[in-house]
């Protein structure tokens, strides 16, 4: 009777030992699982580009707030007089910039004038010289006296005096000009580089006013606020975050012995601790860590030093979660998972091999400031370029994208520069 009872009980033992063998090889084998799997997400830090005093604060923790929105609003005024500041600098180097170009029609007439003034000088040495020339001829009868004789003299060489100084007037006069052309050919008012520089000045002023009002860079929840009312504070001060709930994915940290079949692009199913087994998630083997926690930690192991007990590592392995169920069934950062990988398929890489073909991430939220900076300046340079100008239709301005105004017409009396 003993004798069949071990024998039944060694066949159970052999049965399903059998089993498992089986059951090892032709499932399990496929599949490899962790309980240290946790959910993680980007964690935005909004901190202000300016330094100044908080007057204004819009979001909580645990508030939903949408990209643009105002989360925080610093204190204005000291941007607003910088910015008033800047806008007069454009406003004289736009009026500078006319003058300039006024100025060569001026110098253009100045040489038409001294080239008047060596034709004049020209004439009186003409003159002068027959002058001289008739005297001389009636010296010997005694018709001429000497005195007239040197007066005569006198005369062509003051001619003479008078043709150099114009002609050295006509020379400085060309110089004149070549150097103011200097400072405007091949640009207009708009464009010249002494009101480019006055413009970028008005734009970082006001970007700084645009600045002082914080907005949301993504949707999401606000999470960790310390900024409060009447607080100063600098450019870099973390004052909130904002944490994207629908862009979150998953760490499982596998041992090192279940990597040698996982795969990107491998499916996976999760279930998190905050659902139960009532939710099932399907994710996406997105790729491998390469090293493991212990390389990475603030402190790593010195495996080299004293005794040394071998312990098995884990490396992250990242799991992206399908945006539908995230929005039926909201996760938490932080939040423990379970994760098996249906390991079957290894057809896929275990580590990239590519670049990303774009980028991970990408607001548009701030967009506008740079619009409204141009149109600024574009304001203020079209307020300050004349009648003339200012008629122009108003389109893009070179690389600083103000509006295009007209370079101020030539004089019309001004005579061309000679040669």
């Amino acid at each position: 009777m003993r004798k069949k009872a071990l024998t039944a009980l060694a066949s159970v033992v052999v049965v399903a030992g059998l089993g498992w063998a089986a059951y090892e090889y032709l499932v399990a084998s496929h599949y490899e699982s962790t309980d240290n799997a946790y959910v993680q997400g980007n964690v935005i830090q909004i901190t202000p580009q300016i330094g100044g005093t908080v007057v204004g604060i819009m979001a909580d923790d645990t508030d939903f707030v949408k990209a643009g929105q105002l989360l925080v609003q610093l204190d204005p005024a000291d941007a607003r007089v910088a910015l008033d500041q800047a806008e007069a600098a454009l406003a004289q180097a736009v009026r500078q910039a006319r003058t300039l170009y006024a100025n060569n029609g001026s110098l253009r007439a100045q040489i038409a004038l001294r080239d008047a003034d060596v034709a004049k000088a020209q004439s009186d040495i003409s003159r002068a010289s027959d002058d001289l020339n008739r005297r001389q001829s009636l010296t010997g009868n005694g018709a001429v006296s000497k005195e007239e004789l040197n007066h005569a003299q006198t005369q062509l060489a003051n001619a003479k005096s008078a043709l150099a100084a114009a002609q050295a007037g006509v020379v400085v006069a060309r110089e004149q000009l070549s150097s103011n052309q200097a400072l405007t050919e091949g640009t207009s008012v708009e464009e010249h580089p002494g009101v480019q520089v006055a413009a970028a000045k008005v734009r970082e002023a006001f970007l700084a006013t645009q600045r002082a009002a914080l907005g949301a860079p993504v949707d999401g929840y606000v999470a960790k606020r310390t900024v409060q009312l009447g607080q100063r504070v600098a450019a870099g001060t973390p004052m909130m975050s904002i944490i994207a709930l629908n862009q979150v994915w998953v760490d499982a940290n596998f041992k090192e012995v279940q990597l040698r079949n996982i795969r990107i692009g491998q499916p996976v199913t999760l279930v998190a601790d905050l659902y139960g087994k009532k939710v099932i998630y399907q994710g996406t083997v997105a790729g491998l860590g390469v090293g493991t926690g212990a390389a990475f930690s603030l402190l790593p192991a010195q495996n080299a030093t004293g005794n040394w007990i071998k312990v098995v590592q884990r490396v992250p392995v990242r799991i992206a979660l399908d945006p539908k169920q995230l929005t039926e069934h909201p996760l938490r950062v932080g939040l423990s998972m379970d994760a098996e990988i249906d390991v079957k398929n290894r057809d896929g890489k275990a580590l990239a091999d590519a670049p990303r073909d774009a980028a991970l991430a990408r607001t548009q939220a701030f967009a506008a400031q740079d619009g409204a900076a141009n149109e600024e300046v574009r304001r203020v340079i079209a307020a300050n370029a004349g009648k003339a100008a200012r008629a122009v239709k108003a389109g893009p301005v070179g690389k600083a994208g103000a509006v295009a105004l007209s370079q101020p017409p030539p004089v019309s009396n001004a005579a061309p520069l000679p040669h």
